[in-house]
């Protein structure tokens, strides 16, 4: 493709590079959210006694909607780009905090006493963050699908890693870019995966002047640093804003810093789940968690034992052995979804079953496995047969998050990544399954494993446990 033909292909798509579109949109999306959070709490109270708060006056508290709207913007939640969702919902958590413990210490101190009001809008704050996580990421898909949300961004790269690059801000609802030129001397196709690509990895300066573009993105892994040097000072420079992707990927994390060695610049990264403070403050997650969302679950716990126990002869719960921290092994509690002679059948549809026997060595589970009773299948797909592994996470063998447990054949195919993944304890959910779940293979697992440990931090535990729950109400990728 020629410039000229770029340019015909450009100006027909594209009509804005600016993020004010979207940060307006994210504005929009917030108010919708932070009323919808006061509807909630003056709702549950109302709920609780019809004469102790008027519903309809939590109308009179939207002037207070500004006010949040500012802090959100202080903390840094506009426009909203490339946001790490773990960071996001800290963010969001921290700044509404801040927003409704404003509004019940100023009613305080007008008052001198805690109201029903005050009590409506402590309620507002629990439901605050989970309200303006859905109404964001419900704004982010409908920018994604009007084709209203891509900030355009330039790809230095055409290579594996800038193809990764691509892939990712192609794929992702949420990533806020979106790609609209490869630069890149060594593809030979003209566009990859609809995007065009131009030879020439100088026409930085060109491409700012006539589009006005203001991101690009360097993504190439075989350039030395001479040329790396050039590349930056002569094309890349004349873009406002731009990133370099390493190609250390596996290593970087949403934590990493820079230091200053005496003129050499290094990235610094740790493994947070070495120190010792984090893994108590996980485990007195996990311990505080587990009781009150146990005692909450008793009662569908008991059900269900119930419903396997008269569905199908044989236990209620299965313990399948599998490999926790630092390769232990430990009996995962499950309900049982299988036929007593589920192993001895799964021999015999491998031996008979080539096609089964590959998706088996896959990813170590079937779709529509023949071996599962119907109400297991059910328990399957609402996920509701990993209940009792509750009972690990309070023995200590799991935590509420962390790498998937596996079983000892499946050690080879993490590889060397076994030892690392596994140096702390698997999860009852984790990024992985929020991000595919059984639709993952495991060079994703091994990725998405990477990246929690070396970026954890509660709030990303906190992510995903919310992500979970999302997971598991769509039914994606359980079987």
């Amino acid at each position: 493709m020629t410039l000229s033909e770029f340019d015909t292909w450009y100006r027909v798509r594209y009509h804005h590079t600016s993020s004010a579109f979207i940060a307006i949109a994210f504005v929009l999306s917030d108010l919708i959210a932070v009323m919808l959070s006061f509807g909630a709490g003056f709702f549950m109270v109302n709920l609780y006694d019809f004469a102790v708060i008027n519903f309809k006056s939590f109308v009179t508290y939207w002037v207070y909607v500004p006010v949040f709207l500012l802090i959100f913007q202080v903390c840094g939640l506009y426009p909203g780009i490339s946001l790490a969702p773990s960071e996001e919902f800290k963010l969001f958590t921290t700044a509404s905090f801040m927003a409704h413990g404003g509004i019940i210490l100023s009613r305080f101190i007008e008052d001198r006493q805690l109201d029903a009001l005050s009590v409506a809008f402590a309620v507002s704050f629990v439901f605050s963050t989970f309200i303006l996580l859905m109404c964001r990421n419900a704004m982010h898909y409908t920018l994604r699908k009007s084709g209203l949300g891509g900030i355009p961004a330039v790809i230095y790269g055409g290579e594996t890693l800038g193809k990764l690059v691509i892939d990712r801000l192609l794929d992702s609802v949420k990533s806020g870019y979106v790609p609209v030129l490869i630069l890149s001397q060594k593809l030979e196709a003209d566009t990859y995966r609809e995007v065009p690509v131009l030879r020439d990895i100088n026409l930085g300066p060109e491409l700012v002047r006539r589009y006005n573009i203001k991101m690009a993105i360097v993504a190439m892994q075989d350039l030395n640093e001479e040329e790396l040097t050039h590349l930056l000072n002569h094309s890349v420079s004349a873009f406002r804003y731009n990133v370099l992707i390493p190609d250390f990927f596996r290593a970087t994390n949403i934590w990493m810093t820079v230091r200053d060695f005496d003129g050499l610049l290094g990235f610094v990264t740790s493994h947070r789940l070495k120190m010792g403070w984090n893994l108590a403050m996980k485990r007195f997650m996990d311990i505080s968690l587990t009781i009150i969302g146990g005692l909450i679950i008793l009662p569908i716990f008991l059900i269900l034992a119930l419903v396997v126990k008269v569905s199908s002869p044989g236990p209620v719960l299965y313990g399948h052995t599998r490999l926790g921290c630092n390769g232990k092994s430990f009996k995962a509690y499950k309900f049982r979804s299988m036929a007593i002679d589920a192993d001895a059948r799964l021999q015999r549809l491998l031996a008979e079953n080539p096609a089964m026997q590959e998706e088996w060595e896959a990813s170590r589970k079937i779709k529509n496995d023949p071996r599962v009773t119907t109400v297991g299948r059910f328990l399957r797909r609402a996920s509701l047969d990993e209940f009792p592994q509750l009972i690990n996470v309070l023995k200590g063998e799991m935590s509420l998050v962390g790498p998937r447990p596996i079983v000892a054949d499946e050690v080879p195919k993490y590889g060397e990544d076994f030892k690392r993944i596994f140096s702390v304890k698997p999860g009852l959910s984790g990024l992985w399954q929020v991000s595919g779940r059984s639709d993952t293979d495991y060079n994703e697992r091994v990725l998405f494993d990477t990246y929690y440990l070396q970026s954890w931090s509660v709030w990303l535990d906190m992510w995903i446990l919310y992500q979970t729950i999302v997971a598991v109400l769509r039914g994606r990728g359980a079987y």
